[in-house]
């Protein structure tokens, strides 16, 4: 006669076990991704969690709270040794640059300051008092830093925006900031002789519905 007693209590032994060797290997792993001793240790308490599970099911007609898959270990090694394997090379790499540029009109440069300066105070602690903002130009920079970072953070009614423009390059080296000083204004943005305009897509936020419907890109194709 079989007992189902003692062979339960030996497959939750190593449900146990197998879940001690998965933390152990968690642990030494220390977060690499795609670990190969964490994987193991994966499927062996996987499976051993579904055989305890099939057992409990047959015996009693119970079941646990885990809803998993026997995983073939040998199709687990290879599936492990896909993942791990070198990375296909791309024919097809390349860089994308994306020049924005927005240009805005100034109803009140009093009231930009203020909002500008609203902005700053809220991002300064509280004991430090924070520096006046200084002219047009930095009441925009300061909107930008205290915003994301994207021309949205402009969407303000102190600014009305005015034409823009927007060019997407196929370019052979990204951008070295390093390479700039902090106040040239053309080398950042100055296209290299390899670098290949997709499109340019330009900005007419006034146009009226009937116009919007007859814009188009720099490449004759509808926006």
């Amino acid at each position: 006669m079989i007992d189902q007693h003692g062979e339960l209590d030996a497959a939750l032994e190593r449900v146990i076990d197998a879940a001690r060797a998965h933390l152990t290997a968690v642990r030494a792993a220390q977060g690499r991704i795609d670990d190969d001793g964490v994987w193991q240790a994966y499927v062996a308490l996987n499976n051993a969690s579904y055989a305890y599970d099939e057992q409990l099911l047959d015996a009693y007609g119970e079941v646990t709270p885990w809803d998993v898959e026997s995983i073939d270990p040998d199709e687990a090694d290879e599936r492990f040794a896909g993942l791990e394997g070198p990375e296909p090379t791309d024919p097809y790499s390349a860089v994308i640059s994306v020049r924005q540029r927005r240009d805005y009109r100034v109803p009140s440069v009093s009231a930009l300051i203020r909002v500008a300066e609203a902005a700053r105070r809220e991002g300064t602690p509280e004991e430090d008092e924070p520096a006046p903002v200084e002219g047009v130009g930095e009441a925009v920079l300061e909107l930008l830093q205290s915003g994301d970072g994207s021309l949205s953070a402009l969407d303000v009614p102190e600014l009305e925006p005015l034409d823009g423009v927007v060019m997407v390059s196929e370019v052979g080296t990204p951008v070295d900031l390093e390479s700039f000083d902090d106040d040239d204004p053309v080398g950042p943005f100055q296209p290299a002789p390899d670098d290949r305009l997709v499109g340019r897509l330009d900005e007419h936020p006034f146009l009226d519905e009937d116009e919007h419907d007859h814009e188009h890109d720099h490449a004759g194709h509808p926006l």
